[in-house]
């Protein structure tokens, strides 16, 4: 049994990086293991059997999966006042959509990398379909952006929309360089630039790498 969490995983994913990023805002301790999927399956697999990332390992030993899970349980152990996902209507589903929309894109950019970089001969038409979804999702998230005024998607405080916007963009940008232009969407572009300024995002970060 540990006495501290500890988060699995690169902070070159986005899913990976908006948990460590919340952990961090939230002031939970947390130890780090910057395992790869590929390089470092063997040790993953003894903790999660689907060989993935984030794994969170808590105190008493239970492994959490899956970034949206993980970050529920985090949530519940905030405040209201202080929880990223906001926990009454019609406020919640808002942040659930959007963080929802972001973390899609951000799948979207795995896939497309992985069907280009795993397979000898990519498959056109799931190339096409990934390339229609990210510019898709792009479309409506800069539309929307463009729309308001304030610094945060929502409200006057941060939320896991922020950081999971945040983190899909820079992925986007870094695994997929000129497949969408900050020019094409910059109220979008922007926005994530001004987040990615700040301390915790700054620490909570590694440039992107094939995976070993």
């Amino acid at each position: 049994m540990n006495d501290r969490i500890i988060l699995i995983g690169q902070y070159d994913s986005p899913f990976v990086r908006r948990v460590g990023i919340a952990l961090r805002l939230y002031g939970i301790a947390f130890d780090h293991r910057p395992w790869s999927v590929f390089g470092d399956a063997e040790k993953l697999a003894a903790l999660n059997p689907l060989v993935r990332v984030p794994t969170l390992v808590l105190a008493d030993g239970t492994v959490l999966t899956e970034s949206h899970m993980i970050l529920d349980h985090l949530d519940s152990l905030v405040s209201e006042e202080r929880a990223m996902f906001p926990r009454h209507e019609p406020l919640r589903h808002r942040v659930l959509r959007a963080t929802a929309l972001a973390t899609g894109l951000a799948d979207k950019a795995v896939s497309l990398f992985y069907e280009r970089r795993l397979h000898d001969v990519a498959s056109p038409v799931w190339e096409a379909r990934c390339r229609q979804q990210i510019g898709a999702v792009v479309a409506v998230l800069s539309a929307e952006r463009a729309a308001q005024a304030g610094r945060f998607w929502f409200g006057d405080r941060i939320s896991h929309a922020d950081i999971a916007l945040t983190c899909a963009w820079r992925f986007l940008s870094e695994a997929h360089p000129g497949l969408v232009p900050a020019a094409t969407a910059p109220a979008l572009a922007s926005y994530a630039a001004a987040f990615e300024a700040e301390p915790v995002f700054r620490e909570m970060a590694q440039p992107f790498v094939f995976p070993a």
